[in-house]
Formats: structure tokens, C-alpha cells, sequence
């Protein structure tokens, strides 16, 4: 490993250390205008975007979209509350990989049984609160699976020296990298396919189940 990927490995991992969730306990309990939504996210999130200070985690068009298509709930009285936060928060790291069909198919049920529902068993804020969490633990081995894909690339071409061995080592890491995020992007496709074409059976049976209820 040359000196310049010894610091791109370690900038990576410092990268890595410094990556936060907003906690629940973070997002106020008021509910919030269009302006403090966005600039709360802006406060919160800019950091994990390419380019921090210029990109913007979420504008006013895509909430007001993301409420117009049913995405998320709409705003109460122009107000956004504590749910309509965590759903904001769950879209963006959703959208960069997701259509935005497949966000509404990922998210519709957790609407439809979790927001609002006084005798669920589970609140939205319980839900965020253990995947944050999980996804916090999970730092350490997500760094080793890096780590690892980076040692694996430097060594598909072991006689390559110099310029030639750190282009090669560099292609092939974004290369194995990118087909992880992509083999990934399948499966969680396939896994919102079949839940989808679930509950399109569901919904079918429970509309013959009426049309029979009605004949009767």
C-alpha cells in the first residue's frame, strides 16, 4: 500500500468514525414549519452529502412532493411533527438508491399500521430508535468489510508496480465496491416485488371476500 492509499484508507475509516444518526431524542417534539424542517435537516444531515455546504439534503419541492404523492403523510395545518420527521429522515437515505415507487412500497405499511394507530404495538419512534441503533452498532464490521474489499483489491494484481499498481488497486476497489451496492440494490428490489405482489393478494382476496359478502 503506498503512503496516498494508506491516507485515503484512513480518511475513509475517520469518515466512518464521525458518521452519526439523529437520535429521536433529537428532533423536537413541536411541530415544525417548512423552513425549520429544512434547515434542521440541513444542520443534521449535510455532512453525509458530497459535497457538505453545497448540496442539499432535502428541499422544500421534494417534501412538498414526498407529501403530494403520499409518501409521507401531510403536514398538519402547514406543521410537520415528530413522525413526519422520522419518515424525512428514513427518504433521504432511501432515495439515492430507491425509486421513488419503491420508497412508497417500502414505506406504505409502516403508514398504514404504525402512524397514528393509538393501539399499535410499536410507535414510529420505537421502530427509528432500533434501527438507528442497529445501524450504529454496525460501524465496526461495515470498516472491517471495507478493509477487506480493499485488501482484496489491491492483490488481483500482484506484480503491478508504481503508477500502475495504484490505478489498478483503485479501479478494482470502486469496482468491487460498486457491485456490492448493486447486488445489494437487486435484492432489495426482489425483497419489495415480493412484498408487493403480497399484499396485492391480500387485497384481491379481501375484495372477493366482499363482493361475496355483498351477493349474500
Amino acid at each position: 500500500m503506498t503512503l496516498d492509499q494508506d491516507d485515503l484508507i484512513n480518511s475513509i475509516m475517520a469518515s466512518l468514525d464521525r458518521l452519526t444518526y439523529i437520535k429521536s431524542e433529537d428532533i423536537p417534539n413541536i411541530g415544525l414549519y417548512m423552513d425549520q424542517v429544512t434547515t434542521f435537516m440541513e444542520d443534521r444531515l449535510s455532512n453525509t452529502t458530497r459535497n457538505p455546504g453545497k448540496d442539499k439534503v432535502l428541499t422544500k419541492t421534494m417534501i412538498n412532493n414526498y407529501a403530494k404523492n403520499n409518501i409521507m403523510p401531510p403536514p398538519e395545518k402547514k406543521k410537520y411533527s415528530k413522525d413526519h420527521m422520522y419518515v424525512l429522515i428514513v427518504i433521504y437515505y432511501f432515495k439515492n438508491i430507491l425509486s421513488i415507487n419503491d420508497i412508497d412500497s417500502v414505506l406504505k405499511p409502516i403508514r398504514d399500521n404504525f402512524i397514528g394507530k393509538e393501539d399499535a404495538n410499536y410507535n414510529l419512534g420505537d421502530i427509528y430508535e432500533g434501527i438507528r441503533k442497529t445501524a450504529e452498532d454496525l460501524t465496526e464490521s461495515i470498516k472491517e468489510d471495507i478493509l477487506e474489499t480493499y485488501h482484496t483489491a489491491a492483490s488481483i494484481f500482484p506484480e503491478a508496480e508504481g503508477e500502475d499498481e495504484e490505478l489498478l488497486t483503485m479501479f478494482s476497489f470502486i469496482t468491487l465496491l460498486a457491485l456490492d451496492v448493486y447486488i445489494k440494490k437487486l435484492l432489495i428490489e426482489k425483497l419489495i416485488d415480493g412484498y408487493n405482489d403480497k399484499l396485492d393478494k391480500k387485497a384481491m382476496k379481501d375484495l372477493n371476500s366482499s363482493d361475496n359478502g355483498r351477493k349474500k
